[in-house]
């Protein structure tokens, strides 16, 4: 890695950041990668569907709607989400194996964990701009999340000497 978010913020003032709301959970502390998003309640059938596709070092986005009720992403869903090459997965809703979690090459953040399931009624909607903890996730723009935060940019951003977006 060859970023902090504290660096992105430094050099790239105009870039949203989430309120401090999220917990990590996975075995990826840092990770970032184009936003793909789904919007959905209590009902992780899109997640499932995504995650069994090519993720190509994206971030999965799922707008719970701050649902405490079900978890939106469990150990088979993840597993999943690696095999195919996601980079990450931010929720605003819950998780639930995070033991196993914990232990896979995948960067996960939700507001909390909770052991029960979701029920599947094939709802969600996929690629749709969402909007929680202060900031608008826009499919096709950049997520960066580590230890110190999460910003959201439009394009992909470096912190190389010649500096800008590229």
């Amino acid at each position: 890695m060859t970023w902090t978010t504290p660096d992105l913020c430094d050099r790239f003032p105009e870039v949203s950041i989430a309120e401090p709301l999220f917990r990590s959970y996975g075995g990826r502390a840092a990770f970032s990668g184009p936003i793909v998003t789904v919007r959905c309640f209590e009902d992780n059938s899109r997640v499932r569907e995504l995650a069994s596709t090519p993720g190509d070092g994206r971030v999965l986005v799922v707008d719970g709607q701050g649902s405490l009720k079900h978890a939106l992403l469990g150990d088979q869903i993840a597993m999943q989400a690696v095999a195919n090459g996601w980079a990450g997965v931010l929720i605003h809703g819950c998780v639930r194996d995070v033991e196993i979690l914990a232990t896979l090459p995948l960067g996960v953040l939700a507001l909390g964990a909770c052991p029960r399931r979701t029920e599947r009624r094939d709802l969600g909607d996929v690629d749709v701009p969402v909007n929680f903890a202060g900031v608008v996730f826009v499919p096709g723009h950049w997520l960066y999340a580590d230890g110190n935060g999460v910003l959201v940019a439009p394009l992909p951003l470096s912190l190389d000497s010649a500096g800008g977006s590229t």
